[in-house]
């Protein structure tokens, strides 16, 4: 199976437009309702999102969790098959994992206040995947990870203390995509340096 850890983002485009992907597996390995439900999962982070009943910090924790159950799920499938319990485990995790993300939506006050920043918060969460598929893919060391992480969050708390009056002035907002831009070109160089530049 073609792994979804780099489809995430695109996923969520692709069903918006009512495209689903085709995925191959083996016979016996077949999990279609699972991962129909993923991509159903997708979407409706994405939703939350731009409606701002899920916040980026948030969006980032559902999709670690829906990778969480990729991995599961790929090693369920690694001799050939998926058993029956485990595929009651995967729709268990997929159940709890929608159940969060509907609660988000349902219970959260909108976020999106007039001193929103919904073109930088998407940065932030595209960031933060990016900087997941470089760990899952071995790109990127666990002690980057959490160096890129931290100024992550940083840059999160900076925008934070610029939406406590209301107002994120043009100034401000230029200073965070400063800010983005950078950490995303250090993650880029990360993600290109491999362990080939790192002394391993």
């Amino acid at each position: 199976m073609k792994s979804k850890f780099f489809t995430t983002s695109l996923l969520a485009s692709a069903l918006f437009a009512g495209l689903a992907p085709s995925v191959a597996m083996a016979q016996g390995t077949n999990t279609p309702r699972i991962d129909q439900a993923q991509q159903a999962i997708s979407a409706r982070i994405q939703q939350g999102l731009a409606s701002g009943h899920i916040t980026p910090s948030e969006a980032r924790e559902l999709y670690r969790r829906d990778r969480d159950i990729d991995v599961r799920e790929s090693r369920f499938k690694s001799d050939g098959r998926a058993t029956e319990q485990e595929r009651q485990q995967l729709r268990s995790d997929v159940n709890a994992l929608s159940a969060e993300v509907e609660r988000l939506i349902a219970n959260r006050a909108v976020v999106t206040q007039p001193g929103s920043t919904p073109g930088i918060d998407n940065r932030q969460v595209n960031i933060g995947q990016r900087i997941d598929e470089g760990v899952s893919s071995g790109l990127i060391n666990r002690r980057e990870a959490r160096r890129l992480h931290s100024r992550e969050r940083d840059i999160a708390r900076m925008e934070a203390r610029y939406k406590r009056d209301g107002v994120v002035t043009p100034q401000e907002r230029r200073q965070l995509q400063s800010q983005l831009t950078k950490l995303r070109q250090d993650v880029e160089r990360a993600m290109r340096n491999d362990r080939r530049g790192r002394g391993y």
